[in-house]
């Protein structure tokens, strides 16, 4: 799925990122099409390398308000969270407010395995890749953070884990009002219902690191069917580590008997999945779902590719929208004034 935030270099341009940022000569380049914001490019070097370009969207586009300096918060991860054991590529060369290209990229160690999603498998073989992402995620989880929740380099934090996402939550529902995003509901419903519900959120007292993408397409896997990496790290943020568990199980529901959950229980990670954590976890799935739906407003995705997924995240929305709504009728608001 292409879109317009992808940007477009010239041989001599990335001959000159090689040669600048690592001190090689490019002897080879391949666009990779997979990413959504990102503009990317698999080169080879002289010296046998094979690394990874990573060019952020062009300066002047607005884009969602959380993906300001989409790659510096990807940095960021990768200093951080490769000593603690996640297994990732290695980060090259970081440049920021690059002058010549006017923006942001990273360099980073090519991989030689394959996408679980792109990946047969058998139940076994599944079960046994979630249940060793469950250990991985357990890892990043433990990163210590600084006490502030919520995406720093966006300028979206809060001292309190409900401050923090109501703030951006706030920003999503914004971006969605400027790029007048279809949704199955009002944008005053959509803020109702969560800000009614997010006393659940004061359950979270410390800040964990969350990537909050972790479909199959950002799991790759080795020859041994092992995890080899876990990549695209730029929509992380300081929050509860219970949203990790939302994109795993994309478009369905978390189950207690999930690999995922028992992995994770068994590297340290603590989810216990009692009545306020279901009720966070839908006020997760509707924060993703929003992206999912405004994301098209700067991307313009071409409509063939881009109907069934908007298609299924407003049906998803809308679920977890009665969920919440749900709640109140058995519990009662909690909004805080």
């Amino acid at each position: 799925m292409d879109s317009r935030t992808k940007r477009r270099l010239s041989p001599a341009q990335l001959g000159e990122i090689a040669r600048d940022a690592l001190g090689r000569a490019l002897t080879s380049s391949e666009e990779l099409t997979d990413g959504f914001a990102n503009a990317a490019w698999r080169l080879g070097l002289d010296d046998g390398r094979q690394v990874v370009l990573k060019l952020g969207p062009p300066p002047d586009l607005r884009m969602l308000t959380y993906e300001r300096h989409l790659l510096r918060t990807e940095a960021m991860v990768y200093h951080l969270a490769k000593p603690a054991g996640v297994p990732m590529p290695d980060l090259l060369h970081a440049s920021f407010d690059d002058s010549a290209l006017g923006g942001d990229y990273l360099i980073l160690s090519a991989l030689d395995g394959a996408a679980w999603s792109a990946t047969s498998l058998g139940p076994a073989e599944e079960s046994a890749i979630r249940f060793e992402l469950g250990r991985h995620l357990a890892r990043l989880h433990a990163i210590p953070g600084t006490g502030v929740f919520g995406y720093p380099y966006a300028g979206l934090t809060g001292r309190t884990w409900r401050d923090a996402f109501l703030v951006m939550m706030g920003a999503m529902l914004d971006d969605a009002v400027h790029y007048n995003t279809r949704l199955p509901a009002t944008i005053v419903e959509i803020a109702g219902l969560v800000h009614r519900n997010a006393h659940v959120l004061d359950e979270v007292v410390t800040p964990a690191l969350v990537h909050f993408d972790v479909w199959p397409g950002n799991v790759f896997l080795d020859g041994d069917r092992r995890v080899q990496a876990i990549i695209d790290f730029e929509r992380a943020f300081w929050g509860d580590p219970l949203a990790d568990f939302i994109t795993p199980t994309l478009f369905g529901e978390l189950r207690e008997d999930d690999p995922l959950l028992t992995g994770y229980r068994s590297e340290g990670g603590r989810a216990d999945l009692g009545e306020g954590a279901w009720t966070r976890l839908a006020l997760y799935r509707v924060y993703l779902y929003l992206i999912m739906l405004v994301e098209d407003g700067p991307r313009q995705y071409p409509e063939e590719s881009y109907a069934r997924i908007r298609d299924l995240s407003t049906r998803s929305l809308a679920s977890c929208l009665d969920t919440l709504r749900a709640g109140l009728r058995q519990h009662g608001p909690h909004a805080r004034v």
